[in-house]
């Protein structure tokens, strides 16, 4: 997708309150909904008893659609059949709409023919956790609720652009599984399909910046956007069974155009685009205890993605991981979030990027995980200006790059901006100020790269910014000057001519690193690492600390008692470790899915592999061609893998496209060589293994 999006022209509209018409633009029908702030609407209680979509009919049952024609005031109880008049009651007056479900047994899945009516009705409940078999107390980790018990997706061989629509105060939305939502390929700069969409009189799914439709309606009304919607519980992208779906969502949940709305324990996955994006306004978002996996397969590959306005939005507590892209993206925005709290890692499976980017300036980005990420840790932008970000109290681990890094503006390549341009030099110019992330706050010096621990104890000194706070971590791995900030030691303020002193009790061979905060330029970029010597100054080498790899699964239960570990063994697997494709294309053939069960069966059966997925093709057409096919390629397996229930996190894909061919040699022979996928496997045991070349399904031209 395009990187200019529907929301990165900061000129879409605020939509108002008081009109109710139907607008024909040329190449454009878009039907408003009726106003919001419709207090005066009478509140029911709706049972939902059919799984069938359709138009309303006098029968003897109630669909989701005709309960949100009730609750929206567009159908009357006196429009129902007696039998269906039976399932609903009225409630007091002030109080919002409540749709319950109870569904036949084995007839849970609600596949929609049609977009449902625009939710208009304040403070409706659409509960699917009121639906019988639904477990409330299956949850093992807050953030992955139960298995919901009722679905909403798209009927086969239809098209639906959007799940729910929500465009008025209080709607709350819990316990349903929503997947299937998407549209065929269009301009980018469109309106996103997505399970969940939260907007002010959401615009049609085709509007774009440049629709007429849109200049009719940019009115400068702040108070249009819904307040105090409530997303929770949801499986957002993925069915009850866990499975995954024959048609994915295209996003999860767009807040287009709200104020203050909240999104906490939902699992969220499977989607070809981001799980949370933003558009005009989402002011005061409230993002928390989600699980948000394996998101951006094949479009924007964020995790979150926060646009326009989003002062006072906070994302805490959530696991974020085996995205495709960046866990946190945030992109020219107005205002500031706090991100606290979260496990972002294994991310970037198939774009380097940093685990958090920001533009803007005094976010918070405070005591969260971030590891296991093929690009740095933390990037600051240096266009737009951002300053005064603080970034503390993080732990990273096993990054390709800098724990945090602030671009400077020199460096204006797209790589640049995503994937971070390295340590800075120190500032030697007041420019500097204007030109690099965080006003170019330097990192701390040690003024050694060896300190000699005296009687208990090792005295760290150095320079930072005058009057800053040094945080001191303790860092993992050797000889890399600028590895991963592991543990905070300790906290000491530089004095007003930037020197810093701290005495810790650190064994020898410790490394050690810092990094400088100042509350109005933010946070700098790591100190190169120094180490803890003994007294005669040797630097040993500590034993390796034994880490438990972190998980994107849900909590499995308590294991049965274990078995004594029997000797490990050198992994010898007699399993492909490549497959082949025909001539510029980057479909599967049935030769190769049955290698590929193979290969599944194989990652299934040893959780402990991981892979990753090299595309490449032959010599001929561009290189720039050749890269995006080898990409292609390298997709197209991954998505069958994920289909046969391989993780997310375990696959990483790399794209060689021409340049490492198998011979050198022009033969039909040799180019259907060159057109392969290979699979390079790592045993995290540390062990040998030993893989197979195949050649089963070569496919010459």
């Amino acid at each position: 997708m395009n990187q200019q999006w529907w929301i990165g022209c900061g000129a879409l509209p605020l939509w108002g309150t008081s009109l109710t018409i139907a607008l024909v633009a040329p190449g454009l029908v878009g039907v408003m909904a009726p106003a919001l702030g419709q207090s005066a609407l009478p509140a029911y209680s709706l049972v939902v008893t059919s799984p069938l979509d359709g138009p309303v009919a006098d029968d003897e049952v109630l669909t989701l659609r005709e309960a949100l024609e009730l609750a929206n005031g567009t159908l009357t109880p006196e429009d129902l059949s007696a039998a269906e008049q039976a399932l609903v009651e009225a409630l007091p007056a002030g109080q919002g709409s409540q749709i319950s479900f109870a569904l036949p047994e084995d007839q849970a899945v609600i596949a929609l023919v049609d977009l449902l009516p625009e939710i208009v009705a304040p403070e409706l409940v659409i509960d699917g956790t009121t639906q019988a078999g639904y477990d409330a107390d299956a949850g093992l980790d807050p953030r992955f609720p139960p298995a919901p018990v009722v679905s909403l997706t798209v009927a086969e061989g239809i098209e639906v652009a959007r799940g729910l629509t929500i465009a008025a105060d209080g709607v709350t939305v819990r316990g349903l599984s929503v997947y299937g939502f998407r549209t065929s390929d269009r301009a980018t700069q469109t309106t996103p399909p997505s399970d969940i969409f939260v907007s002010a009189l959401a615009p049609p799914v085709d509007a774009s910046p440049l629709s007429p439709v849109l200049e009719l309606f940019r009115l400068e009304t702040p108070e249009a956007a819904p307040r105090g919607v409530v997303i929770e519980q949801n499986w957002l992208g993925l069915p009850p069974d866990e499975a995954f779906p024959a048609v994915p969502s295209a996003f999860g949940v767009t807040v287009f155009n709200a104020v203050e709305t909240t999104i906490r324990n939902n699992r969220i996955q499977n989607h070809d685009g981001s799980a949370i994006i933003t558009g005009f306004r989402a002011d005061g978002l409230q993002v928390s205890e989600n699980a948000i996996i394996g998101n951006g397969l094949s479009g924007m590959p964020d995790a979150i993605r926060l646009e326009g306005t989003i002062d006072r939005s906070a994302i805490t507590n959530n696991l974020i991981c085996a995205n495709d892209g960046s866990g946190i993206y945030i992109y020219r925005p107005e205002g500031a979030t706090q991100i606290s709290g979260n496990a972002i890692q294994y991310n970037g499976r198939r774009f380097e990027r940093a685990a958090v980017y920001l533009m803007g300036s005094d976010h918070q980005v405070n005591d969260n995980f971030i590891g296991y990420q093929p690009g740095p840790g933390v990037v600051v932008t240096a266009y737009p200006e951002s300053r005064g970000n603080q970034i503390r109290g993080n732990r990273y681990a096993e990054l390709d790059g800098l724990a945090i890094d602030l671009n400077t503006q020199g460096n204006i390549g797209v790589q640049d901006f995503q994937k971070g341009d390295g340590p800075n030099p120190p500032r030697n110019s007041h420019h500097r100020r204007r030109e690099t992330g965080n006003a170019a706050i330097d990192a701390p010096q040690f003024d050694s790269y060896t300190f000699a621990t005296g009687p208990g104890q090792v005295t760290l000194t150095g320079t930072a910014d005058p009057n800053s706070e040094v945080d001191l971590y303790r860092v993992d791995g050797a000889g890399f000057p600028y590895s991963p900030l592991s543990e905070r030691l300790g906290t000491v303020t530089a004095s007003p001519e930037g020197s810093f002193s701290a005495s810790l009790s650190l064994p020898p061979g410790t490394r050690v690193s810092a990094i400088a905060s100042d509350p109005e330029w933010g946070t700098s970029e790591p100190a190169a690492v120094a180490a803890v010597a003994t007294a005669d100054g040797a630097v040993p080498e500590l034993p390796a600390t034994p880490i438990e790899l972190p998980s994107c699964a849900p909590p499995a239960p308590p294991p049965e008692p274990e078995v004594p570990p029997t000797p490990l063994e050198p992994l010898r697997l007699e399993i492909p470790r490549n497959i082949h494709f025909a001539l510029d294309r980057s479909n599967i053939s049935s030769e190769s899915a049955a290698v590929l069960d193979q290969i599944a069966a194989s990652l299934l059966e040893f959780p402990f592999l991981t892979v990753e997925l090299h595309g490449h093709t032959d010599p001929r057409a561009s290189a720039a061609y050749n890269l995006a096919l080898s990409e292609r390629r390298a997709l197209a397996a991954r998505d069958y893998l994920i289909r046969q229930g391989v993780p997310q996190e375990r696959m990483r894909i790399v794209p060689f496209g021409l340049t490492q061919r198998r011979s050198d040699e022009s033969s039909r022979l040799a180019y259907a060589r060159d057109r392969r996928v290979e699979f390079v496997f790592t045993d995290l045991r540390g062990l040998e293994i030993i893989f197979i070349d195949q050649e089963a399904d070569l496919q010459l031209e």
